[in-house]
This record gives C-alpha cells, sequence and structure tokens, in this order.
C-alpha cells in the first residue's frame, strides 16, 4: 500500500560507505556489480531518509520509481525485461507471478536479517510462497473505508453508518455523497471481493454468476463515484475535496496527517467495515532477470533492520511484519486500530485469493465496463 514520491522517479545520489553493522555483513559477489540497485514500489511507501541512507553507508546508487496498482506492476513482469532489481507484489499476486516463474528464489544466507521477522506472519505468508523462498513482506494494512468526519456527518447525521460498508455499497447511501467526493480504489481484485462479502455471498468466489452481483451492485454505485485512483484520494481527502474514499489503512491515515500538518480544519477518520475487509501483504521480490540480484539482497537485509523498517512504518503509517521492529514504532501508530486491527475487527479480515487466469479477465472486463460505461 507511501511523499513522499508520488508519480515520479527517485534518485538516491550519495555516495560513501561505512562499516556494516551487526547482520549486516554484504556479500562478496556484491563487489563484482556496479553501484546500483532499481526499485519498483507503490507511491508513498517509503520514509524520506531511507534511500539516502542506504546510499551513503552502501555506496549504491537508487532508482526508484513507483506504481500504483498490482495490475500496473504485473504486466510489466508479464512483458520481461523490466529492468528492475527488486519489485514489490502484494502477495496475490507475487502467487501467481510466482507460478509463472517471474521472481528469483531469495539467498537467504544473504539475508541474515529474515530472523526480526514475525514468525506468525511468516507463516500465513507461506501458505502462497512455500517456505518463504521468493519474497519478504515490506509492510500489511487493510482496505477498508475513510471519510471526512464532519461533512459524513453533515449528511447523515448521528445515523451515519460508517461502521458499515453500507455507507459507499447502498446506492442511495452513495447517491448523498456524490456532491462532496467519492474515490474507489482503481482496481477490481480489492473492489469486486468486499462488495461480494457485504452482500453475503463468499468474497474469493470464482463463480460467474456470484461475481456477477458485484458486478450488478458496482453499476448501480458508479453514477456516484467522483473516481477510480489509487492513490490520488489521499490529498483529495487531506484537502476536502472527497468526503469518502474506499482505500488502503496506511494511505488514509497518511490523508490525515496531511489534514492536520495543513492546519485546514479536515479531521480524516478510517474504519475497518463491521462486515469484513481484505487484508493484504505487500512482498519485495527480485525478478529473475534482475541485473544487481546482490545489491537487491543487501537492500531487503537493509530494510529488516529493526531501526530502518520502524523508521518507514512510522512515516507511511502502514503495519510492519518486522517483529524485532515494533518496540521501535511509535505507540500512537501501535495503538491505532486502523493499523494494527483489534481482535473482534481481526475476526473479519480475509484474505484475497490468487485469481485464475479466466477469473482475472472477467474481473478486468467487467472493471473496463464499468469504467467506460460500456
Amino acid at each position: 500500500m507511501k511523499l513522499k514520491l508520488l508519480g515520479i522517479a527517485v534518485t538516491a545520489l550519495i555516495l560513501a560507505s561505512c562499516g556494516k553493522k551487526d547482520g549486516d555483513a554484504a556479500p562478496a559477489a556484491a563487489a563484482e556489480e556496479e553501484k546500483v540497485l532499481n526499485v519498483y514500489n507503490w507511491s508513498d511507501y517509503i520514509a524520506p531518509e531511507t534511500l539516502d541512507n542506504f546510499t551513503k553507508e552502501t555506496g549504491i546508487k537508487v532508482t526508484y520509481d513507483v506504481f500504483d496498482s498490482n495490475e500496473v506492476l504485473e504486466t510489466k513482469l508479464v512483458t520481461g525485461n523490466t529492468g528492475y532489481d527488486i519489485v514489490v507484489p502484494s502477495l496475490t499476486f507475487l502467487a501467481r507471478q510466482i507460478q509463472a516463474g517471474v521472481f528469483m528464489p531469495l539467498d537467504k544466507s544473504k539475508i541474515p536479517n529474515l530472523a526480526n521477522m514475525d514468525p506468525a506472519i511468516q507463516a500465513n505468508i507461506a501458505v502462497l510462497d512455500p517456505d518463504n523462498a521468493h519474497s519478504v513482506n515490506y509492510l500489511w494494512g487493510t482496505t477498508g473505508i475513510g471519510y471526512n468526519v464532519a461533512k459524513i456527518k453533515e449528511v447523515f447525521g448521528d445515523a451515519a453508518p460508517t461502521d458499515s460498508w453500507a455507507m459507499v455499497f447502498e446506492p442511495e447511501n452513495l447517491a448523498k455523497l456524490k456532491e462532496c467526493g467519492v474515490y474507489f480504489l482503481d482496481t477490481p481484485s480489492e473492489i469486486i471481493p468486499p462488495v461480494l462479502k457485504y452482500l453475503g455471498e463468499e468474497p474469493n468466489s470464482f463463480d460467474p454468476a456470484v461475481i456477477a452481483k458485484a458486478e450488478e451492485r458496482l453499476k448501480l454505485l458508479r453514477p456516484s463515484i467522483t473516481q477510480f485512483h489509487s492513490s490520488e484520494y489521499i490529498n483529495a481527502l487531506a484537502n476536502g475535496d472527497a468526503c469518502v474514499a474506499v482505500g488502503w489503512s496506511g494511505d488514509i491515515l497518511q490523508a490525515q496527517d496531511r489534514a492536520a500538518e495543513a492546519k485546514n480544519g479536515v479531521e480524516i477518520a478510517y474504519v475497518i467495515p463491521k462486515e469484513g475487509a481484505p487484508m493484504w501483504f505487500d512482498m519485495m521480490a527480485i525478478p529473475k532477470d534482475a541485473k544487481h540480484p546482490n545489491n537487491a539482497h543487501i537492500f531487503i537485509n537493509y530494510l529488516l533492520r529493526p531501526e530502518v523498517a520502524a523508521e518507514i512504518s512510522n512515516y507511511v503509517s502502514y503495519a510492519s511484519a518486522n517483529k524485532a521492529a515494533f518496540e521501535k514504532i511509535d505507540p500512537e501508530l501501535k495503538a491505532n486500530t486502523g493499523v494494527y486491527p483489534t481482535p473482534e475487527a481481526s475476526k473479519g479480515l480475509f484474505s484475497l485469493a490468487v485469481l485464475p487466469a479466466d477469473v482475472d479477465r472477467l474481473f478486468n472486463r467487467i472493471w473496463t465496463g464499468l469504467k467506460t460505461g460500456q
């Protein structure tokens, strides 16, 4: 799921070197590679000093490009020759890409800081990446509802259904919000499942007849949706240009922070709907055609240092699977149930399925029709 670096490539140009910390010994083979690393990550998803600090320590110059949907990343990976050494797909997309032979196995001997990862989360991830062979978790989060507290109260009064998908998935409710700005993520794989969940269906159903129910509901919602976008809703919420967004947890908390920094009077809240919501994991992986795989291993190991992982988590407001970093995470963030859900909310979270090719095509066809009106 991030300033930050939206829509641009950022290159860390400060070159230097210094001694290694415990658990950070670089592989000898890295000396054979040029001091370059090409990273493709989600927008607004790293702390401001992370890349410069890495370059200062290692002398490895990082070119950092960003995307805002798994579909965009997957298109590049399937085409091949991306030029990237590290990419960050979500777990369900990664699993399908592993099956297609897109990634090289990790050399875990070069990533001693893997010992810092939470074993329970590692086991969860291993269901789709057996033995955690190809990836390491970067951050994780949920998909839910971000909203402008004052504007929602203005529309619904004290009866606002802010704890339910009903606020955005019931046509009559969304129609009331049309004038104040409605944003949905531009990714069918994260919108169709929660719509199905709200409708009482299996969210990961592959049955075309069941999926058609989500399509029909989305068609009813479409006239009230201002924009489909997977990053612009952050500023739209923060600036008061949107009153509600279906988006990612940390993004919406970033909108909250930006509004507070601007002192513009906008109060943003995030909720995991009571009916249940998607839980996802974003994974660092190395394409099999990466030109600088040793540098990629060095970078992954660097990001798994507790202080580095905590710095990123604190800045982007997403949860870290780095158990050793937890004590360094801001207490306010750790206490935020939008970042680390309560046990009760956690019961309703569900992982997204790895879509078969035919279902993936169906999702994309539905989405194209929805956005174009055809």
